[in-house]
């Protein structure tokens, strides 16, 4: 239910938010018997992530949106206008608050989308956990609008240093702006005498980074973080591109996104190790951890295998019993970089969620277990 490798992981949140985490064990148990025995069916999800954009202003080296190899900078600027109104997500909302699913608010850039304070604060009236992952560039300008309205966790990307941060961002400047608006993030928490938001800093693990990760440590206790998470980095061959066409061919869908992470990772995992080694030794005012919490050997497969497959005995994705992606064209899909859509919210959130193409698609993930992009993907390790 809670892979063994997270159970830090998950026990250090349950502890800042038991009720939460109560929420979250039962729906996650309920899933995996849906998973088992409900032939495509599932019940309505833990999560749902709201992409409100597409849009974002910066342009880091490593996304596979907008960076170096990223997918949606090369497309169209009517990419770009699809977005859903304010109006359109708080019907949504409202249909989803009969069940209760965690929100995610993400991008492109969500501060980006005009009204996402007021967003938050209708998702908290509604009763619902709201999570935001920003690149914390507009921070400082919303940080009292978020606070205010309840947000409950806040996660905030930095890649290391001021000069290493701004560097890899592609925004000379950004790493001051991002410390401010995290900084008037715990005055404001302060003043209200709250905990909220849960400041939980992202750290991708990069080619450029990865012999410098300890310097976000100091990073962290300046902000006041809650926590700091350092992600391996997600890529892929050309290889497993190729591979992934005949599935798609035959689910009527692309991958064309995943495009975005095809890469050399440009990482020593023997180096890495030894940095994580170090790190791990630490004393730190805010828990800490890395994700998947590899071993030695198992980073030198990750980083240098070409044929890598995840190494736990049953690996498979459940991912689209527990999770749904809505993107800013109303799309709802069970994957972060496939095209394939189970329908629209404009023509209702549950509906789609167990439509004949939802069930179609989780059968065949169920009998795949994975298909051959899905093989670095961190989603196969949460749950």
């Amino acid at each position: 239910m809670i892979p063994l490798r997270n159970a830090k992981r998950f026990l250090s949140k349950a502890l800042k938010q038991p009720v939460y985490a109560l929420r979250v064990l039962r729906k996650r148990s309920l899933a995996y018997w849906d998973y088992s025995f409900s032939r495509g069916k599932s019940r309505a999800p833990e999560a749902v992530t709201l992409f409100l954009t597409h849009r974002c202003n910066l342009r880091c080296k490593m996304c596979g949106q907008w960076g170096e190899s990223g997918v949606t900078r090369q497309q169209g600027s009517e990419l770009l206008k699809q977005e859903l109104s304010l109006d359109e997500l708080k019907k949504l909302v409202d249909e989803l608050a009969r069940f209760k699913p965690a929100i995610t608010l993400f991008g492109g850039e969500p501060l980006l989308f005009p009204g996402c304070v007021g967003l938050v604060e209708y998702i908290k009236r509604k009763g619902m956990h709201v999570l935001m992952i920003t690149n914390g560039s507009l921070l400082r300008e919303h940080a009292e609008g978020l606070v205010n309205a309840g947000l409950d966790e806040l996660n905030v990307s930095l890649d290391g240093d001021k000069d290493l941060h701004d560097l890899i961002r592609g925004l000379p400047g950004v790493f001051e702006r991002i410390k401010a608006g995290l900084e008037q993030v715990a005055i404001l928490k302060e003043r209200k005498g709250g905990k909220k938001p849960l400041v939980n800093l992202q750290c991708t693990i990069t080619k450029y980074n990865y012999r410098h990760l300890e310097e976000l440590t100091r990073v962290a206790g300046q902000v006041k973080a809650d926590s700091l998470t350092f992600h391996n980095l997600i890529f892929l061959s050309e290889r497993d591109i190729i591979d992934q066409e005949p599935f798609d061919r035959a689910l009527g869908c692309s991958s064309e996104s995943w495009k975005g992470f095809v890469s050399d990772p440009g990482i020593d995992p023997a180096a890495l190790a030894r940095e994580k080694e170090r790190i791990a030794g630490g004393k730190y005012g805010f828990s800490l951890d890395f994700y998947p919490d590899f071993s030695r050997s198992e980073l030198k497969d990750y980083y240098t295998n070409s044929c890598y497959r995840p190494a736990r005995q049953n690996c498979r994705c459940v991912s689209p019993w527990l999770v749904a992606y809505v993107f800013p064209d109303g799309q709802i899909r069970p994957c972060l970089n496939s095209s394939y859509s189970f329908g629209s919210v404009k023509e209702g959130f549950l509906r789609a969620w167990n439509s004949s193409r939802s069930r179609d698609f989780r059968r065949e993930l169920k009998y795949r277990k994975i298909f051959p992009v899905c093989k670095r993907c961190t989603e196969l390790y949460r749950y």
